[in-house]
């Protein structure tokens, strides 16, 4: 009949946040691509976003005749932008998801020696999900402006001199807020079965398992 271990460890939170630090950083590699996974599915998210800011915006403000073919297409631009915006999220939260996974196969002798040394399932699990907010945050950041700037050049091309003159400020900030919200919500959401496979890993079988 197997013991249970008596003493487990249980870090304070802080401690937990500056190993997801720490391993965000020794892992540079693996987290470039977890959190570039996520900067693309924002700044994707927040182009269309802009996008539709500008449209709104010049339907309010600008010239006669770009109102009058602006409405006419606004409802066709709304439908294929709704259906852009939620393939480009679900590929994002996807490719989270397979990232984290691998992370875990990674780390498996990492997450033993853990357990081993007494780490509750709790902890092993706020790992992971702490450095999924960093991901979420940084890449959702870093997205947000890219979709941004993109999106302002382009109308800027295409509208000219009219664009500076409309600039929907609080409209953008609003759609940022949102993204960056979004972003590290899809971080974490993604990243919650990576962790629970994580947490239930039998110390044993993830120091034996080859990586």
């Amino acid at each position: 009949m197997d013991k249970k271990i008596e003493r487990q460890l249980s870090l304070p939170l802080k401690n937990a946040f500056q190993m997801s630090l720490r391993n965000f950083r020794i892992r540079f590699g693996r987290a470039i691509i977890v959190t570039m996974s996520i900067l693309l599915g924002i700044a994707f998210f927040m182009s269309v976003m802009t996008s539709n800011s500008f449209t709104m915006a010049l339907i309010e403000k600008g010239p006669e005749n770009i109102k009058t073919i602006l409405i006419e297409n606004l409802e066709e631009i709304k439908v294929r932008q709704k259906w852009l915006v939620s393939l480009s999220l679900l590929v994002c939260t996807v490719g989270i998801i397979n990232s984290m996974l691998m992370a875990v196969t990674e780390r498996s002798r990492e997450i033993g020696t853990m357990k081993c040394l007494g780490a509750l399932d709790r902890f092993i699990m706020e790992l992971f999900l702490l450095e999924a907010m960093i991901h979420g945050i940084g890449g959702s950041i870093v997205g947000s402006f890219l979709g941004v700037l993109i999106m302002t050049v382009v109308y800027i091309f295409q509208y000219k001199k009219i664009i500076i003159s409309i600039f929907p400020v609080l409209q953008i900030l609003k759609y940022i807020g949102i993204s960056i919200i979004l972003g590290t919500g899809l971080a974490i959401f993604g990243s919650i079965y990576p962790a629970i496979v994580s947490a239930r890993m039998e110390p044993a079988e993830a120091i034996r398992r080859e990586v």
